[in-house]
């Protein structure tokens, strides 16, 4: 069994992190850092035409990510990230879904410069939240080409303090279809691509 289809295996059923016990959470470990000793890119940051694209986490640990699933009646649905390296432009994206007519979208708009090899720098810009419905959600990439072309119609955008310039993001693993990043807070993601 290669190291990808042990990671694979590892994070299977545990929805993406929230089933996810203590000995779950050691054996995904050492599988990601099975897969990171193979990694077949070794400088992600200069791999544009692979990190570039929508991309759906399959796995994390990102406590602001995974607390969104505690409120009453609202349940974490898929979350994305899509990179624009051409324009310097990255947006994590969360499906809420809640009671009928409920489902929302809440997203954070940032940019990015890459520091090294592995680390890009993000400044977060603005936070956009709204209802799928009112806003016509379909997928990622069409909700973030109606954000890039500046129609935010039924949406709320709030800005961000960019007090916090301590926000990063390695890419530790990359291939064709799956990235691992780990942030500066300390949270792992493992996405693939959509």
């Amino acid at each position: 069994m290669t190291s990808k289809v042990k990671l694979l295996a590892a994070i299977a059923g545990k929805h993406r992190g929230l089933l996810a016990s203590d000995r779950d959470r050691r054996e995904i470990q050492a599988a990601i850092a099975d897969l990171e000793n193979h990694n077949p890119n070794p400088t992600p940051t200069a791999a544009t035409d692979l990190l570039a694209g929508d991309w759906r986490v399959l796995y994390t640990t990102s406590r602001d990510l995974l607390d969104l699933d505690r409120p009453p009646f609202v349940r974490l649905g898929q979350i994305y990230q899509s990179i624009r390296p051409q324009t310097s432009h990255l947006v994590n994206l969360v499906e809420l879904h809640g009671l009928p007519y409920l489902d929302s979208i809440v997203s954070v708009s940032a940019r990015f410069e890459p520091i090294s090899d592995l680390r890009v720098q993000v400044t977060f810009e603005r936070w956009i939240v709204g209802l799928q419905t009112a806003i016509g959600y379909q997928n990622p990439a069409q909700f973030i080409e109606k954000i890039e072309a500046g129609n935010e119609f039924g949406t709320i955008a709030v800005g961000i303090d960019r007090g916090d310039r301590d926000n990063w993001l390695d890419t530790t693993y990359l291939d064709e279809d799956l990235r691992i990043g780990r942030g500066s807070r300390g949270s792992l993601y493992i996405l693939t691509k959509v």
